[in-house]
């Protein structure tokens, strides 16, 4: 059975008459959060096919979407994906239209897709990567930027020198020192409003690339999410306030179930001996000790005769069973006579 995220069961709503559900006797009618895709019958991915598919010869890895939780052939994802120890979480090509505002995310914090370039070398084909017209004036503006900053420092640097000037060289010193430091009361500001700032307006400003494609994701990615005002309002109207949860994650749930499943192995029995003294221990091992000798000599009466064993006779067994005891118990001497 294949159960979403927000999911409830449907006994003791509509579906089900004259059943009434036991762990939630007052539930409603129906469950708005109940989304019954196709993974409910049996069918996953873009292609509806099951799995394991008796007809799929490739072999392939299934990847789930973080979003829409849906199993996807990694084939089918419109990329290559990574290799799996590279990301962590998937968000599918169908739930990043979706989530369009993944895209400007995507850029600085995704983990590239893999290309294939076998087939092109094969045919002996030469890609020459050449840059764009936009590329070319970033990179002058990039330099602009860096001349004037070196320009800058050789100014300070003159200043920096002893000088025996006049007082008109100071006042020139303090009105470019002024101007210098009037960057740093906007860092300020930013830092003092950062509950306002929007990181995702941020990245909207810069340039970046919507494909149609899957994405792959590493494992600190949602902690980067912005979580302004307008953002969280935006996650509630698209359903997708989980992507800011670090709980919600694959990881975080697979962590849960292998500390589930290492509770459930451990012996109770080990557990309770750890509690207590020395000689607490002693007695629990010797009282263990005489009760699986006695329980299995008094079993083995009945498979010898070839009798069934009844729910008196186990009764019987331990009434006898603590009677002998407690007349242990009594005549057991605490004290040197």
């Amino acid at each position: 059975v294949f159960l979403s995220r927000n999911f409830r069961c449907d006994c003791g709503n509509s579906k089900f008459k004259n059943l009434q559900c036991k762990l939630l006797p007052e539930k409603g009618k129906v469950n708005s959060g109940n989304k019954y895709n196709d993974n409910f019958y049996g069918l996953y991915c873009t292609c509806k096919r099951p799995y394991p598919d008796p007809e799929d010869e490739i072999p392939d890895e299934m990847i789930q979407c973080i979003v829409c939780e849906d199993w996807f052939h990694g084939r089918h994802l419109g990329a290559v994906p990574p290799e799996s120890g590279d990301f962590h979480e998937m968000v599918c090509q169908a739930c990043m239209n979706h989530c369009h505002f993944l895209w400007a995310y995507a850029s600085q914090l995704a983990v590239p897709a893999l290309t294939k370039v076998n087939s092109l070398e094969d045919e002996g084909i030469v890609l020459k990567v050449e840059e764009s017209e936009e590329q070319k004036k970033e990179i002058k503006k990039e330099s602009g930027v860096e001349h004037q900053e070196t320009k800058e420092e050789k100014q300070m640097e003159q200043f920096n020198e002893p000088s025996t000037s006049s007082g008109s060289d100071f006042l020139n010193i303090y009105g470019y020192c002024s101007k210098f430091l009037q960057k740093f009361p906007v860092e300020t500001a930013k830092n003092t409003s950062e509950s306002s700032f929007c990181k995702l307006k941020e990245l909207q400003n810069k340039q970046f690339l919507k494909k149609d494609t899957a994405t792959f994701w590493p494992s600190n990615w949602r902690s980067k999410l912005c979580t302004c005002e307008d953002c969280l309002k935006m996650y509630s109207e698209l359903e997708v306030q989980f992507l800011t949860d670090e709980c919600d994650t694959v990881l975080a749930y697979e962590n849960k179930g292998t500390s589930d499943q290492e509770t459930e192995r451990r012996d109770p029995l080990m557990d309770t001996l750890n509690s207590m003294n020395r000689v607490q221990q002693v007695e629990l091992i010797c009282e263990y000790n005489d009760l699986k000798t006695e329980l299995t000599d008094y079993l083995r009466r009945f498979a010898d005769e070839g009798t069934v064993v009844k729910r008196e006779d186990i009764q019987h067994f331990f009434e006898e069973f603590q009677s002998r005891k407690r007349q242990r118990t009594n005549r057991m001497q605490y004290y040197c006579s």
